[in-house]
Order: C-alpha cells, then sequence, then structure tokens
C-alpha cells in the first residue's frame, strides 16, 4: 500500500502549473506527455528537484521552466 510512501498532496497549485507547462509546450511546438507534464508540475509546484534516470523527458521542463534533477 502507499501508508508508508510519502504522497504529495493535490493542489490547485499544482493543476495550474500543469496547465502553464502544457500551454507553453505547445505554444512552443513541443507539447508534452500528460504524465510527464504532471510529474514536471509536481516538482515545481512545491519547489521539489526530480529524482529519474529518464532526463531526457523531462529536458524541455529543466531549460524552459526551471525543473531540477536531483544528482545531475
Amino acid at each position: 500500500g502507499l501508508a508508508d510512501k510519502p504522497v504529495i498532496p493535490g493542489a490547485r497549485s499544482i493543476a495550474v502549473t500543469w496547465g502553464e507547462l502544457s500551454a507553453e509546450a505547445t505554444r512552443r511546438g513541443r507539447p508534452r506527455p500528460v504524465n510527464d507534464t504532471w510529474v514536471a508540475a509536481c516538482c515545481l509546484a512545491y519547489g521539489l528537484p526530480l529524482a529519474t534516470m529518464n532526463v531526457k523527458d523531462f529536458a524541455d521542463f529543466a531549460e524552459h521552466d526551471g525543473l531540477r534533477f536531483v544528482g545531475i
């Protein structure tokens, strides 16, 4: 179960950040997958770095939106 796992609570700030990220990526001509955008929005809304081995899928968020990575 999730009882022993840290969970980021949902918040309006995440939804707003997701919408902004999604719209900006589309305007740049590079729309991002919904799930990747939600992950980036959670990190950015809470000021958290992202721990991932799949940096290439999140590189646009780092370059354009200030997403930070752990250990990179």
